[in-house]
């Protein structure tokens, strides 16, 4: 799995700008309901507008599947080919602490379908995955770049190497 190499940059105590945080990111989640799957939390705010003061880590928090109501989340998610590994949906979703579980209904179409309250930036690092819909499906290749809108969906890695995303999460109202 990929170590993601993150630098912070903030203000030192005369007010000039510095490098706050440079180095590999060690808040990750590697699911072992998802074996070959990887979360690196980057950087999380709370609020809007967001503060920029401060020294602290605000990427060390536990990692949470969705923002916090006004906040955001960076992170980049590892996605293992499918024949790889197994899923166990429930055990995934409960660890990251989703407030919207998938059904029953969502899992028949593909285990990893679910849907998040925040509008998500994403763009594929390396490797590819196939973006699941209700209706539809797309081939997402490295440099593609993705507005998620609160919209059901799943990934699907049907290639033989894992796919990296880089993504941003936005709070936003549920869509449906």
């Amino acid at each position: 799995m990929r170590d993601i190499r993150r630098i912070v940059t903030g203000h030192n105590a005369q007010g000039k700008s510095n490098i706050t945080f440079a180095g590999i990111a060690t808040n990750v989640l590697d699911s072992a309901a998802w074996p070959g799957s990887r979360v690196t939390e980057l950087w999380v705010t709370e609020e809007m507008p967001v503060d920029n003061a401060g020294v602290a880590d605000r990427g060390a928090r536990p990692i949470r599947h969705d923002p916090v109501p006004g906040g955001t989340i960076f992170r980049v998610v590892e996605i293992p080919p499918e024949g790889s590994t197994t899923l166990d949906t429930e055990a995934v979703f409960a660890a990251l602490g989703s407030t919207r579980l998938p059904t029953a209904e969502d899992t028949a179409k593909h285990p990893s379908m679910h849907v998040t309250n925040s509008v998500d930036y994403l763009v594929v690092i390396s490797g590819e995955t196939y973006m699941i819909m209700e209706d539809g499906e797309i081939l997402l290749r490295a440099g593609d770049c993705i507005v998620q809108r609160g919209t059901k969906h799943a990934w699907s890695n049907r290639g033989n190497v894992p796919c990296i995303m880089a993504a941003i999460l936005v709070d936003a109202e549920p869509a449906v």
